[in-house]
């Protein structure tokens, strides 16, 4: 099986994120652990209070994912992959970001899961405006 075949999805899109589809997804009859991440949005960040976030993406955002993932999928540990990143206005408790990895044991699934999110988080081109609750806001990661 190629990287290709084992990226089961890499999105970037405005809809609500599905977990359970992902985990789905990774569903792999070789597989005895699958790990799944959440990145969801908190009310606070470095003690201020947040209200919303607003991601911004790049057009080619969806690509850079789908390379994030394929990497991680040519990992020979790795049975299958989905990632995918919410742009968009998202409130308290929204979830940004969700991720899934199948492998045959325990570690190396939480490795290849903690690798994916980091990867995606330090490549994507997603930019984040926060609201604060005060009223004030910023941008993170912006070029």
């Amino acid at each position: 099986m190629t990287s290709v075949d084992t990226v089961r999805i890499a999105e970037v899109g405005d809809t609500a994120l599905d977990l359970a589809a992902h985990e789905k997804a990774v569903a792999d009859p070789r597989a005895g652990a699958v790990v799944s991440f959440q990145g969801v949005v908190r009310d606070h960040d470095h003690g201020r209070g947040v209200t919303l976030l607003e991601y911004e993406g790049h057009p080619g955002a969806a690509a850079v994912l789908r390379e994030v993932a394929a990497e991680i999928a040519a990992d020979p540990d790795v049975y299958a992959v989905a990632v995918s990143h919410r742009v968009g206005t998202l409130r308290i408790g929204d979830v940004a970001l969700v991720a899934a990895v199948s492998t045959a044991h325990r570690a190396a699934a939480f490795a290849a899961c903690a690798r994916l999110v980091d990867e995606a988080k330090a490549r994507l081109p997603i930019w984040k405006r926060q609201v604060f609750a005060d009223g004030t806001e910023e941008w993170v990661n912006c070029p």
